[in-house]
């Protein structure tokens, strides 16, 4: 193939994946950037929605029963108690509409129901005016707070369909079931008490009785559809007691025009107040379940779009490298490819892994590394040679077996080519010896890598079929020198690794051993005349 046509192929191998990449993160950003987008606008509804909720369980009826407890009888305690629970209504009103999403994002019944809530609100500051004023003193304000309340839920309802996130899709449903069910709760209540007050010529309310039925009829049906949740399943069991049992049992037969004993009254009563108790709260926990939940939204969908903006970052920087490399390298390729067809010749004919271990042998060694000195002659001042074997492999086979001694050296070739560096070449020298060639490599650099080497060695557990967990160590000889152009023979590190291992099996074993260092050319020529260049 002609160099032109290579150089061609080379530079459409490089470019082709990155425009490809380029591309696809192009696609990547504006589909997160999209889905941020979404995240976002759905973090927002959710906290409208659980602001709403919020507002709805907690601070309208914290204010009817305060001006309530005002109107029945008035003092300072009661007066300042209501203005707090008044405060504290309007402080979560504005948070609820400083969080509401631009009008352009909302639907029309949406938009209808916010301007009933505006009217809602507008009446209990009305309601408020006439309490202070005293013109409620013996009538009660309730229904107007009442109404408030049902357009509060009303809000939180149309809120609902405009959340495309699943998760948040489903607590938001819950909580409306938990609200409904809890106002529908709070109405039989509320009535049921009112007309057991009374005489017994008072008419019972059926509508408003049957409303506040309905009412809880439809959260538990939104309850039930969405039993999964841990909170639902709370409600259902509490509700599943025996005492919840009677007083629904007790409701019914209210409905049906029957007046219970006083007795049975109290009853009812104190199972409906500890009910509306456990429902509140389960109102909160909802509503809090969902802000935080929104909050986790948002935080996942900046940390996704600052990962995205990073990679694509990343990948722009890396393709400018590969363009500036790709120059450089295609420099090279008329070289490589004269080499190459040698090169893949020699390493075909070459009988090159051992089957036991799936290292090098000794040939496919020695024809890769003359390979490798010859294409790092250029970038690799030095070069060094790690030798080692394993001690007492002889005893290892006489008690195990030979099967044993097998595992022992697979597991051993495993562990060295694991913390070897990926391009020094390893080799099964003969029996339990390996060796290894480090390319670029001080002999001090070398004794670091066996001295990791050895520590794994000595650290792994070996199984054997019997299920028994042998323990090696291994002794070795490190040896190097400067690499040479003209000399790319690399038995005489071989023989002095082999000294040098001999001296770490003389030294008690399990150790590394360094031998002499062979100096560059340069350094033996300056040493031989003395410290000077004998070129001056």
């Amino acid at each position: 193939m002609k160099f032109e046509t290579i150089k061609k192929v080379i530079l459409a191998a490089i470019m082709l994946p990155f425009v490809f990449m380029v591309i696809e993160g192009v696609i990547l950003l504006r589909s997160s950037v999209k889905e941020y987008r979404d995240l976002e606008k759905d973090r927002q509804f959710a906290d409208v929605l659980a602001r709403g909720g919020s507002i709805a369980a907690t601070e309208i009826l914290t204010e009817i029963s305060a001006t309530r407890r005002y109107i029945a009888q008035p003092s300072e305690p009661a007066a300042a108690e209501m203005q707090r629970s008044r405060a504290m209504l309007d402080q979560e009103r504005r948070a609820f509409y400083a969080s509401l999403p631009s009008r352009d994002v909302l639907d029309e019944g949406l938009v209808d129901e916010l301007s009933a809530l505006n009217l809602a609100y507008s009446r209990i500051v009305a309601a408020r005016s006439a309490v202070d004023q005293g013109r409620y003193a013996r009538s009660d304000p309730g229904y107007i707070y009442w109404y408030a309340a049902q357009k509060q839920l009303a809000v939180v309802d149309a809120l609902s369909p405009l959340i495309s996130d699943p998760v948040l899709l489903q607590k938001s449903n819950q909580l409306m079931g938990i609200l409904l069910t809890y106002y529908g709760e709070r109405l039989i209540t509320i009535v049921g008490t009112r007309y057991l007050d009374q005489g017994s010529s008072a008419r019972f309310p059926v509508e408003l009785f049957v409303q506040g039925k309905v009412m809880l009829n439809e959260g538990m049906d939104h309850m039930v559809f969405h039993s999964s949740d841990s909170t639902v399943r709370d409600i259902v069991a509490y509700l599943g007691r025996s005492s919840q049992v009677k007083a629904n049992a007790i409701t019914d037969s209210i409905l049906a025009g029957s007046r219970p004993t006083n007795a049975v009254r109290d009853i009812w009563a104190a199972a409906q107040n500890e009910r509306m108790a456990f429902l509140q709260q389960k109102l909160v926990d909802a509503a809090n379940d969902i802000h935080d939940t929104g909050e986790g939204l948002s935080t996942r969908a900046h940390i996704h779009l600052t990962l995205i903006l990073s990679l694509c970052a990343g990948l722009l920087i890396l393709a400018t490298l590969v363009m500036l490399l790709a120059a450089r390298g295609l420099r090279l390729i008329d070289r490589l490819t004269r080499d190459r067809e040698t090169l893949v010749g020699e390493l075909r004919n070459a009988a090159q892994t051992d089957l036991l271990t799936g290292l090098y042998n000794r040939r496919g060694f020695e024809v890769a590394a003359s390979a490798l000195l010859t294409q790092a002659e250029h970038g690799s001042r030095w070069i060094s040679v790690v030798l080692f074997d394993l001690d007492h492999f002889k005893k290892i086979n006489d008690i195990n077996g030979h099967d044993a001694g097998d595992a022992v050296l697979r597991h051993v070739a495993r562990v060295a080519r694991e913390n070897f560096r990926s391009f020094d070449l390893l080799v099964r020298h003969g029996g339990e010896e390996f060796l290894a060639l480090l390319p670029d490599s001080t002999p001090d650099d070398a004794a670091k890598v066996a001295e990791r080497v050895r520590l794994a060695i000595e650290a792994a557990e070996i199984p054997l079929a019997s299920g028994e967990l042998l323990k090696v160590t291994a002794s070795f000889g490190c040896v190097g020198r400067a690499n040479e152009a003209f000399n790319r023979n690399f038995e005489d590190l071989v023989k002095r690794a082999d000294l040098a291992l001999y001296a770490a099996k003389a030294s008690g074993r399990n150790c590394v051993v360094s031998g002499p260092t062979v100096p560059a050319p340069e350094e033996r020529r300056k040493a031989a005349s003395g410290g000077f260049d004998s070129r001056i």
